[in-house]
């Protein structure tokens, strides 16, 4: 074995059919929001449940940064109490690192707006090829002034925070661009009861990518005592002005779109797999799911043994295709549906995720990358992918990319399964 051999991380291969229970960390998308809003806050709030993962991190000390106290448990890692500035005042002249996080770049300039100084922001040299101008668009509307010291609308750059607060009653009116990601418009909801007169947001692109994300962050701000709420097109939101407080105790849910590796590998390999804690209602995209993969040919159930309720997903190896399916609505978990489709016997076109170009990675790009390498057939489209069914015999072992982004990461585990796959040990996504 060479050196280069050596480095190669191989993904389990499935030798026979399932039997699994997977206990699934903390929702990453309510993580972040309960971060950012427990900063809002004016008084300790205790996350039970928060994912520990790069991107919590990065939110953390990009927290931090600006004055809040994230303390972790010495004996629970996963329980983190927030304490926000006494005064309610976030520290300026100060630098966040985003790393590759999107919710960190998106979610925390907003809270510049109410340092006592300029913030700079800067993050992974990857990250400065993801999009971020509506969102800074929309502070510049209330009043940020953005330095850009690379290319307009890309990080890095720094944002100061206006230097007279209005007098205004009436709400500020935004209006931006949120067709390349959903992220654009919590960003700027979770900081509108904090703008004197409040928030009126606008979106005025053609389609609203993962709407359910832009729900989670109305029904968050909604469980902190904040008056929010969208029109019944979900083209205009309205946030009233007033005070942001959780509850002195928040438990996450576990996030179940990272159930999706785990639930599908029950279809590719046959066999059964349980989730534990799945939540009767969410508004995690997650959720749609069970769904999903039922219409996929899985045998879908809710058992509830010793009081927990579980999502239990049962296959026999055999996959059916989608045909034209819309997956506007939960677009983070097209890598694991890609996965499984892989392995289908009729073709699926999933449309709406033309956005995904636009994530840690252009994954549309990098899935029909992978399914090429590994014998598979699929191609872009211009608002999504395309997978054609390939005989068994056609798909051949391969050495994956994962270009530094996790969904790739669990596809490529996933394919392993049936196929044997591996990967630079090095280029797996912390």
């Amino acid at each position: 074995m060479n050196a280069s051999q050596e480095n190669l991380w191989s993904a389990p291969f499935a030798g026979k059919p399932l039997n699994a229970t997977v206990v699934v960390p903390g929702s990453k998308s309510l993580s972040n929001r309960y971060l950012i809003l427990a900063a809002l806050g004016h008084r300790p709030v205790r996350l039970v449940g928060l994912l520990r993962s790069r991107d919590t991190e990065l939110m953390m000390d990009a927290l931090r940064s600006l004055g809040v106290r994230c303390e972790i448990d010495e004996q629970v890692d996963t329980t983190v109490t927030v304490v926000p500035p006494s005064d309610g005042r976030f520290h300026g002249s100060t630098k966040v690192f985003c790393g590759l996080a999107g919710t960190v770049m998106r979610f925390v300039p907003g809270l510049a707006m109410f340092a006592d100084g300029p913030v700079a922001f800067d993050g992974d040299e990857q990250a400065y090829a993801r999009p971020m101008k509506p969102v800074l668009d929309g502070l510049e509307q209330l009043g940020a002034c953005i330095e850009y010291h690379g290319e307009e609308g890309r990080l890095p750059f720094t944002i100061t925070p206006p230097q007279t607060v209005s007098q205004c009653a009436e709400p500020s009116v935004v209006s931006i661009d949120s067709s390349g990601s959903s992220q654009f418009i919590s960003g700027l909801l979770l900081i509108g009861s904090r703008v004197p007169g409040g928030l009126e947001l606008h979106h005025t692109g053609e389609k609203t990518p993962s709407l359910p994300h832009i729900r989670m962050t109305v029904a968050d701000l909604q469980g902190s005592g904040v008056r929010a709420n969208a029109d019944e097109h979900a083209r205009v939101w309205t946030v009233q002005p007033g005070a942001v407080q959780l509850p002195k105790t928040v438990t996450v849910e576990p996030d179940l779109s990272n159930a999706a590796p785990f639930l599908g590998a029950a279809l590719i390999a046959g066999g059964a797999v349980r989730v534990p804690h799945w939540p009767e209602s969410t508004t995690q995209p997650g959720g749609l799911l069970p769904g999903y993969l039922e219409r996929m040919g899985a045998e879908i159930s809710f058992p509830v043994i010793d009081g927990v309720r579980y999502c239990e997903v049962t296959g026999d190896g055999h996959v059916s295709g989608l045909g034209d399916f819309d997956l506007t609505a939960a677009g983070e978990i097209a890598p694991s549906l890609a996965a499984i489709l892989v392995f289908a016997d009729t073709p699926t076109r999933m449309l709406g995720i033309g956005h995904l170009r636009g994530h840690e990675t252009n994954r549309l790009e990098a899935l029909v990358n992978e399914i090429t390498r590994v014998g598979g057939e699929a191609r872009e489209l211009p608002d999504g992918l395309e997978i054609a069914p390939v005989p068994a015999a056609n798909l051949r072992p391969a050495e994956m990319e994962t270009y530094a982004d996790h969904r790739m990461a669990t596809f490529a585990a996933m394919l392993g399964l049936k196929i044997p796959t591996c990967w630079p040990s090095n280029d797996c996504p912390g």
